[in-house]
C-alpha cells in the first residue's frame, strides 16, 4: 500500500457480456453511454483478469473474494457462510448455513428465483411462520433481504456439506423436482422442504400477492451452503482499514470476515431502483477517514439474470454517471487516489447465468500509466497485454505497487 493513497473499488457485478445481434454485434458495456469510465481508460489502464479458479462454480461469492486478494482455493468456505456473517449468525462447529431463496414454484418448473423480488417485510413475515413452525434444535431460520435468507442446520456428522445444490438463477423454467437435492425421500431436509411449501402456499402474504397478480413466495430454495469461515484480515495483507458499501449480504458479510465495516446505504436495494447517487456519497464520506473503500452494484448482474439488455445497459449508465461521475468529481485533479472498476464475472442476457470468462477491469489514479486505448469494454481490454490469469493478484498489483 503507498502512503497517503485512497483506493476505491468499483464492482458493477455480472456486467461483462457477450456480444449480441440486437446490438450489431455490440455488447451491452459497448452500448451503454460511459463518459466517465471512457475518460479513464483513455487516461489509465485497461485489462483482463479471471477471479473464476478452474473447476469452481461461477458465483459472485467466489468472484468477489478473489477480488477482495483472497485466493478462491484456499480461503472459499460457502457462499451461505458470509451471509451469515453479516446479518450476526454465529456459525459453530458441527453447523452448516444455507441460503435459502424464496422462489416461486408452478406445475414442478421453478418460474421466479426471487418471487418478483418479495419486499423484505412480506419475506420476514414468511421467515416468522416457517420459524415458528419448523424451527428446532435442527432447524433455524434467519431473515435477510428480499428474497435471500439463511437456514443453519446442526450437522454434527456433516452430511449436508457437499451436498449438490444448484442456484435458483441458474435453473429458471426448469423442473424443480428435478433438481431438488440427491437425498433419500424420508431425509428430514426434504421433508422441510415439502413442509414449508405447504405452509408458504396458504400464508396471507402469498394470497395477496396472487390477487394483485404478483408471483408468490411459495417454496424455499437452499443452496451456497457453508461452514465457519476464517480468514487473514485486510488490514494484515494490506496494511489498512476501510469500508464495504453493498445491498447484498454476501459482499458486506465477506467484507466483515476480513475486518471491513459494512455500511448500510438508505435506498440501496441490491436492485435496479437502487440509490446510486447515495452509495458515491456514502463512499467518499467514509474516505474521510478510512483509505479503502469497497463499493458493489448489485443491477447488472439481477438485469442479465432476468435477460433484460434494455435494464442492463440503464443500470451500467447509472453506475457511470452517479458513482463513478461523483467520484472523479471529487479526485480527479487530485492526485492522491487510485480508482478500479471490474465486474465480478460476466452475466449474459442471453444467458441468464454467470459465465467463468474473463472480465475486462479498469484502473485510473496515481501511480497508474496511461494506456493507448479510448473506450472501456469487453473488445478493447481483449487487446490488452495487462492480464491476470489469477485474478485474487490483482488486488495486490492495485495496493501494493507504487506504479506500473
Amino acid at each position: 500500500m503507498k502512503k497517503g493513497i485512497k483506493y476505491i473499488v468499483v464492482v458493477p457485478d455480472g456486467m461483462a457480456d457477450n456480444p449480441l445481434e440486437e446490438f450489431g454485434g455490440r455488447t451491452p458495456l459497448e452500448v451503454a453511454r460511459t463518459p466517465n469510465m471512457d475518460f479513464m481508460a483513455v487516461n489509465g489502464k485497461i485489462g483482463l483478469s479471471s477471479f473464476i479458479p478452474s473447476g469452481m462454480t461461477p458465483g459472485s461469492d467466489v468472484a468477489n473474494l478473489a477480488i477482495f486478494g483472497y485466493d478462491p482455493k484456499k480461503y472459499f468456505s460457502g457462499r451461505a457462510s458470509f451471509e451469515a456473517t453479516n446479518l450476526g449468525i454465529k456459525i459453530k462447529e458441527g453447523q452448516i448455513a444455507f441460503r435459502c431463496n424464496f422462489i416461486t414454484e408452478e406445475n414442478d418448473v421453478l418460474i421466479d428465483y426471487s418471487a418478483g423480488h418479495i419486499k423484505t417485510k412480506e419475506a420476514h413475515a414468511l421467515i416468522k411462520v416457517l420459524n415458528n413452525r419448523l424451527g428446532n434444535d435442527i432447524f433455524k431460520f434467519y431473515p435477510g433481504k428480499s428474497y435471500r435468507h439463511i437456514l443453519v442446520i446442526n450437522d454434527p456428522d456433516h452430511k449436508y456439506e457437499n451436498l449438490k445444490c444448484f442456484p435458483p438463477h441458474d435453473i429458471m423454467g426448469k423442473s424443480v423436482a428435478e433438481h431438488l437435492p440427491q437425498l433419500k425421500p424420508d431425509d428430514k431436509l426434504l421433508i422441510l422442504l415439502k413442509q414449508a411449501r405447504e405452509i408458504l402456499d396458504e400464508h396471507e402474504v402469498n394470497m395477496v400477492r396472487r390477487d394483485l397478480s404478483e408471483n408468490p413466495a411459495n417454496m424455499i430454495w437452499l443452496w451456497g451452503q457453508g461452514k465457519k469461515n476464517e480468514l487473514p484480515s485486510f488490514k494484515e495483507k494490506y496494511g489498512c482499514e476501510g469500508t464495504v458499501i453493498s445491498a447484498v449480504d454476501l459482499i458486506k458479510g465477506i467484507g466483515k470476515s476480513i475486518g471491513l465495516v459494512p455500511i448500510d446505504v438508505p435506498g440501496a436495494t441490491g436492485y435496479y431502483d437502487t440509490d446510486y447517487e447515495a452509495k458515491a456519497k456514502y463512499a467518499l464520506k467514509s474516505l474521510e477517514r478510512e483509505d479503502f473503500v469497497f463499493i458493489h452494484v448489485e443491477a447488472p448482474d439481477e438485469a442479465g439474470h432476468n435477460g433484460d439488455a434494455r435494464a442492463k445497459i440503464a443500470a451500467i449508465e447509472s453506475i457511470d454517471r452517479l458513482i463513478i461521475g461523483k467520484i472523479l468529481e471529487e479526485f480527479k485533479d487530485k492526485d492522491d487516489f487510485r480508482i478500479i472498476v471490474l465486474p465480478d464475472h460476466p452475466t449474459p442476457v442471453a444467458l441468464k447465468t454467470h459465465t467463468s470468462d474473463p472480465v475486462c477491469f479498469l484502473m485510473y489514479g496515481s501511480g497508474v500509466a496511461k494506456d493507448e486505448f479510448s473506450w472501456y469494454n469487453e473488445i478493447e481490454a481483449g487487446k490488452s497485454d495487462f492480464k491476470f490469469k489469477n485474478g485474487f493478484e490483482l488486488m495486490d498489483w492495485f495496493m501494493g505497487r507504487d506504479s506500473f
